[in-house]
């Protein structure tokens, strides 16, 4: 009960959780970037009336999903040299996080896409429009305007995230916290520094991200 606070000892450290912070930041959106395009293959595979892509599909969202992502980014970084496929730390921690996004993804775009009125593609028929111009030019920009909540909730939860790369040693926030927390021995001072960074960032981020949606979404 004789705790006394004393922060000298994590400002002095201050540069190393920024350090932390901005390469948290830097996971996070080098995952949601590839998590996007897997989840919007996955997405079309699994509103495909094909049964040969909209099972694997089915099968990589629900296995993916059902599975902590804990475990994943220690079978990708601890398991998968085993299999001869060797990846840096960071390297390994964004592809198993981007992943894990997109099978959350998929389900976002696929209730997206299936949110964009038929008389949509029609009308593209109509013109002379390809299937694929249809896609690219019609459906993906209505679809991304519907999922731009979600996408943006998506964004900040990986974010929240990357605090597990922590596991396998990559010097992020949660890294680097716990590496002052164990050479100053100042234990609420240091979370409690890491915590308020975590929720500035996540409401400076929530902030950025409303703004884009009220630019991007089309009043109804």
């Amino acid at each position: 009960m004789g705790y006394t606070l004393n922060f000298a000892a994590v400002w002095r450290s201050f540069d190393l959780l920024l350090e932390g912070l901005a390469l948290s930041l830097g996971l996070a959106f080098a995952a949601i970037l590839v998590g996007c395009l897997i989840g919007l293959v996955t997405a079309f595979g699994l509103v495909s009336k094909n049964l040969f892509l909209r099972k694997p599909a089915g099968l990589y969202v629900t296995v993916i999903r059902n599975t902590p992502i804990l475990v994943l980014v220690l079978f990708s970084y601890f398991a998968l040299p085993q299999l001869g496929v060797r990846l840096g730390k960071i390297e390994s921690f964004v592809l198993t996080l981007a992943i894990y996004s997109g099978a959350y993804l998929a389900e976002v775009f696929r209730g997206g896409l299936l949110s964009v009125p038929p008389g949509q593609r029609e009308a593209g028929l109509a013109i002379g429009l390809t299937e694929m111009q249809i896609r690219t030019s019609i459906i993906l920009p209505l679809m991304l305007r519907n999922v731009l909540p979600s996408l943006s909730s998506t964004m900040i939860s990986l974010f929240k995230d990357t605090s597990l790369a922590a596991a396998i040693a990559v010097p992020e926030l949660t890294f680097e916290a716990r590496k002052i927390n164990v050479e100053t021995f100042r234990v609420i001072e240091t979370w409690i520094v890491a915590s308020c960074l975590y929720v500035a960032t996540c409401s400076v981020l929530a902030a950025l991200l409303r703004a884009v949606e009220r630019r991007l979404i089309v009043p109804r």
